[in-house]
């Protein structure tokens, strides 16, 4: 009888074991034919072709119709974040560090190109040269990409900023947040600042030469970059060694439309001269209403106090300073940059 039992129990225990041994192997089969996690964000949608995420956008001026280049990276239907390079007149390229950080957060971003810059259309219409016209044309963009306040993160860096600014001035209804990457909010304090600080970390020999070239309007003098590259662009713009200065950004400057940078920034480093030279939105930063973060650095062409300032402007505004960065601080004070930039978007959804 014992014997019998022990037998019994055996082959049930023998059996019991052979399924839970059926039973594991398939959940572990299951578990490698399953879409790996986040495998949703670099869905393709659409039945059309793809192109990688590339977008042509038909955005008007006047009565004439252009082409805008537009690339996505992802898919998040609730985080969209459409850059907007400076300049004016540089191009998206610099932003590919992007590609570094935020496709393992679940960020989509989209690459956009404005009129006059990069793979987009270069008219000659120097009247396109415009604040107004770009505000236009960015909603054009938005429109066309199907962004809207449930998902729209717009990042002005420099000359974006200003137009990011002015953006969320006129269409506050269309975004669910704002960044404001290394661009102060008045022109005149921009100068101010070239003139009064950033002029006199330069030794006084220097800075005469420089204004002696500008004064002249000898642009094209060899001199004039020899003399900017290593005393004020390595200083102020990006402080890695020039000869590891990291290639999308030398691509992208490498590219800048001169025509339309000089039309609106004017041809001096020292300030802002061209179209843009009165601009100033300074009192009208409490009218921005969308979360809102603004990201100075320490040895930034722009004053990293006023744009400290500027977020305690802004209902709803956060500063991120880079201590160790300068104009180019998504570069050369990367991780601050990139862990401040992503806290703030993922924590866009408890707002």
């Amino acid at each position: 009888m014992d014997n019998h039992c022990n037998s019994g129990q055996i082959e049930l225990t023998c059996k019991t074991l052979l399924l839970i041994f059926i039973f594991l192997s398939w959940t572990s089969c299951q578990k490698q034919d399953a879409p790996p996690r986040g495998a949703d964000y670099f869905a393709q949608t659409g039945n059309e072709v793809q192109t990688g995420g590339v977008q042509i956008v038909n955005v008007r001026a006047g009565t004439t119709t252009y082409k805008i280049w537009t690339k996505r990276v992802g898919n998040n239907p609730h985080l969209k974040l459409l850059l907007l390079n400076g300049g004016p007149g540089a191009t998206h390229e610099y932003f590919e560090c992007m590609e570094s950080f935020l496709p393992k957060e679940q960020i989509e971003f989209i690459y956009y190109d404005q009129l006059g810059t990069g793979n987009s259309d270069h008219p000659e219409d120097m009247s396109l040269w415009d604040l107004s016209r770009f505000v236009d044309e960015l909603e054009q963009v938005r429109q066309a990409l199907g962004l809207n306040k449930e998902n729209f993160i717009l990042l002005g860096h420099s000359w974006g900023g200003i137009l990011a600014m002015e953006y969320a001035l006129k269409y506050p209804d269309n975004l669910k947040a704002l960044i404001i990457s290394n661009m102060m909010s008045d022109a005149k304090a921009y100068d101010q600042y070239a003139n009064d600080v950033l002029a006199k970390k330069l030794p006084a020999a220097i800075v005469d030469t420089i204004r002696q070239i500008e004064a002249a309007g000898d642009f094209e003098n060899p001199k004039y970059m020899e003399l900017l590259m290593p005393h004020f662009y390595n200083q102020f713009i990006c402080r890695l060694p020039m000869d590891q200065w990291p290639e999308p950004m030398v691509r992208s400057l490498g590219k800048i439309n001169q025509e339309l940078y000089v039309t609106m920034q004017g041809p001096s480093e020292f300030g802002i001269a061209g179209r843009l030279e009165t601009w100033d939105r300074s009192k009208d930063l409490v009218d921005i209403k969308v979360p809102t973060l603004v990201i100075g650095a320490t040895h930034d062409t722009m004053d990293p106090n006023h744009m400290k300032w500027m977020s305690e402007q802004i209902p709803n505004g956060t500063f991120l300073l880079c201590s160790s960065g300068s104009h180019m601080s998504m570069y050369d004070d990367q991780q601050v940059y990139f862990s401040g930039l992503i806290a703030f978007i993922t924590g866009l959804s408890n707002k």
